[in-house]
């Protein structure tokens, strides 16, 4: 990795050359950002898939607690160190504040539509605020409540416990799947609430872009696709439980719609399906997925820290796994 480290260095170097006292500003072309926590800055990664480095930070002028960024790295909403919640446009490592008037304080997890023109935030308690318009003219655009979803373990005769559920919002964010108490349900605009279909504690949603499609990844369930979750939700399998998806860290579909990844920790591997042909294959990785984020058409499968940064490029034929090494 040290000899790799070297070559990567010297492609980037006149970009990196730019860097100090441009601090905002990014020189070269930006693959995606990375949130760095022991800095407390998001930060750029500067390059191309394979050949890529970490920038400085990008200036919010405000200290940031963590930062959340759309599929298309186009607009990062940001946690004030005071516990404000920001929303700022991203364009070539400059950040522009855009004017929102949504739910005061910090939400528990956030989840972004496939293409990142909404954004679902889940506040503790079950309330979740919508944002739409995004990147340029965001909008609260109302919310749902999993209140019902919360109330499932006590129905079924168990103790109620406190439920942080796997979240996925439809690009117009009218549609959101939640998965929760032991059941995966479709919430919509209008005050609908319908079950999907039995799940564990650890499956993820996921919905394609620019439609009502969502796919459903669970340990016993496998990987499930429901056709129009609005409406009829049929019902298709796409794979039975096996070891390529066994302790699933992630789950995405392309940029296209036309195939679905799982990431997993336990396999090393991404699994990629082929939606049209019912083809299959089998990225490993030298890591451990710990996640599957949109930035474009690459994946990040980690966080920063002091092992280097691996990312799906998922444009490089059947997909490739790369790194971003870390400073030494």
């Amino acid at each position: 990795m040290s000899a790799h480290f070297w070559r990567v260095l010297i492609l980037l170097a006149p970009a990196a050359s730019l860097l100090p006292g441009q601090q905002g500003r990014i020189a070269g072309p930006v693959s995606g950002y990375v949130f760095d926590a022991a800095r407390g800055a998001l930060r750029p990664i500067l390059g191309i898939p394979g050949a890529s480095l970490l920038g400085g930070p990008v200036e919010f002028g405000l200290a940031a607690s963590s930062v959340w960024v759309a599929p298309r790295q186009d607009a990062a909403l940001v946690a004030g160190a005071d516990g404000s919640l920001h929303i700022f446009r991203l364009a070539a490592g400059a950040a522009t504040e855009r004017a929102w008037a949504g739910r005061p304080g910090l939400p528990d997890r956030v989840a972004f539509s496939p293409s990142g023109s909404a954004a679902a935030l889940y506040y503790a308690g079950g309330a979740v605020q919508t944002i739409t318009g995004l990147p340029d003219a965001p909008v609260a655009a109302g919310g749902f409540s999993l209140g019902a979803a919360r109330g499932l373990a006590t129905r079924r005769g168990r103790p109620p416990r406190t439920v942080r559920p796997a979240l996925a919002i439809s690009d117009d964010g009218t549609l959101l799947v939640a998965i929760a108490a032991g059941e995966v349900r479709v919430l919509d605009a209008g005050g609908g609430n319908r079950a999907l279909m039995e799940a564990g504690p650890h499956a993820l949603a996921a919905f394609a872009p620019a439609g009502h499609d969502a796919a459903v990844v669970d340990a016993d369930a496998g990987v499930v696709l429901f056709r129009d979750v609005a409406g009829a939700a049929g019902r298709q399998a796409i794979s039975a439980p096996d070891d390529a998806i066994a302790g699933a860290a992630g789950l995405a579909f392309s940029t296209d719609g036309r195939r679905l990844f799982v990431a997993s920790a336990q396999a090393r591997s991404v699994a990629a399906f082929d939606l049209a042909t019912a083809a299959r294959g089998v990225i490993p990785c030298d890591c451990s997925p710990e996640a599957l984020v949109a930035m474009g058409g690459l994946f990040r499968l980690n966080e920063l820290g002091p092992a280097p940064l691996w990312l799906l490029d998922a444009a490089a034929g059947p997909g490739t796994i790369v790194f971003v090494p870390v400073e030494q």
